[in-house]
């Protein structure tokens, strides 16, 4: 008889502990059991709140970093379930639970994987760590930053990362992201003078003042992109104005517009460009900036190199290199780590009600990370 899954018995474990954003719900606790037995030192940070935790083993170059996350988003409607959120069940070939594929299955199949390296190659070269916050699904602010920050204090320097996002399309390893684009978001009021409509010369019509640098801002081409990114884009979120009444001119204009940037172009650029375009159409306004993260990208080389030959050898999938998608925290380790590149399950169901993962997915995914340790540390 097949002896039954290791990783899928601990990626139950790790659904059946209700751990929604801020919350780790004891998953780190039962991550560290598993990892101190294996020689590893484990550091808890918490922060407002927040647990994370830094585990490593070793002392040598290169250090390899397993990064994910513990927490989930809300459940949603429980009743609209299949079944419980939080008690993981299979049906016809799937997993079902809230973290299936974002990201529980990852942190279990990090973990068993690294149990079987360890335990054929004790005496591996390099480190091993492991990096992983109840903050990714949330503000983001206390988790992984946070634990980057004390790494830089201490001067620890990291070769590789693998953070096990959800990046496959369709089946597993079809994708991988060796970048990821950064997010500028601005909160522009333009100001005018509220008045009344059958009055426009005694008024300022923010409104009418704005469409025009608005249209060129829609229209703007920020960059080309490059090898790995699309060109940047500026998309308008919300648009505001007005008090309700049809009778009267609104006094202010409030809009919220986002880029999602490439390598390409800088933040403070773009802040230029904008405020340049507003400039130029005397518009009286008021910008406040967010930067939530900057882009980043690991090019092909060795650990990307790595990642998709374990992939092609367990599967024989040929894996596509992307930098599409939302933030993760790959932003902030990248920052400490030349070499970042995100990889994990299918992500159809990621957030979404009755959350799942196929089955048959969960130990090939186990392996791949294996045999990427086999070839950076063997």
């Amino acid at each position: 008889m097949k002896a039954p899954s290791r990783t899928l018995a601990l990626t139950e474990e790790l659904i059946s502990l209700s751990s929604i954003t801020p919350d780790d719900g004891g998953c780190q606790r039962r991550i560290i059991e598993l990892l101190e037995p294996l020689g590893f030192t484990c550091e808890t940070v918490v922060s407002n709140g927040v647990t994370n935790l830094w585990a490593r083993k070793g002392t040598h170059a290169p250090v390899l970093v397993f990064a994910g996350h513990t927490d989930v988003v809300p459940t949603g409607p429980a009743a609209k379930w299949t079944s419980d959120p939080f008690k993981p069940e299979i049906r016809e070939g799937k997993l079902y639970g809230r973290g299936a594929s974002d990201m529980k299955t990852s942190l279990a199949a990090m973990v068993v994987a690294v149990e079987e390296f360890i335990e054929a190659n004790p005496g591996h070269k390099g480190s091993i760590a492991f990096l992983v916050t109840s903050d990714e699904e949330g503000d983001a602010v206390d988790g992984t930053a946070v634990v980057v920050e004390q790494l830089k204090e201490r001067e620890e320097s990291l070769d590789y990362c693998i953070v096990g996002e959800p990046t496959s399309a369709h089946i597993l390893g079809d994708t991988i992201k060796n970048g990821r684009r950064g997010s500028l978001s601005g909160h522009l009021v333009i100001k005018g003078i509220q008045g009344h409509i059958a009055y426009p010369q005694l008024a300022r019509n923010p409104i009418h003042q704005a469409a025009p640098a608005l249209a060129e801002l829609a229209a703007e081409h920020w960059d080309e992109g490059n090898e790995y990114y699309a060109p940047t884009s500026f998309q308008i979120s919300n648009i505001k104005a007005g008090t309700g009444a049809n009778n009267v001119i609104p006094g202010e204009l409030c809009i919220d517009f986002n880029f999602r940037f490439s390598t390409a172009s800088t933040a403070d650029g773009l802040e230029a460009r904008v405020h340049a375009i507003l400039d130029h159409h005397n518009l009286e306004y008021d910008l406040q900036w967010t930067l939530s993260g900057r882009p980043f990208l690991t090019p092909k080389g060795t650990l990307s190199d790595a990642v998709c030959q374990a992939i092609c050898d367990e599967t024989g999938v040929h894996t596509e290199l992307s930098t599409t998608g939302g933030t993760s925290d790959g932003r902030f380790i990248a920052e400490i780590c030349p070499q970042v590149i995100e990889f994990g399950p299918p992500n159809a169901s990621i957030h979404k009600i009755d959350e799942h993962i196929e089955v048959r997915f969960i130990d090939p995914l186990k392996n791949i990370y294996r045999r990427t340790l086999e070839k950076l540390l063997s």
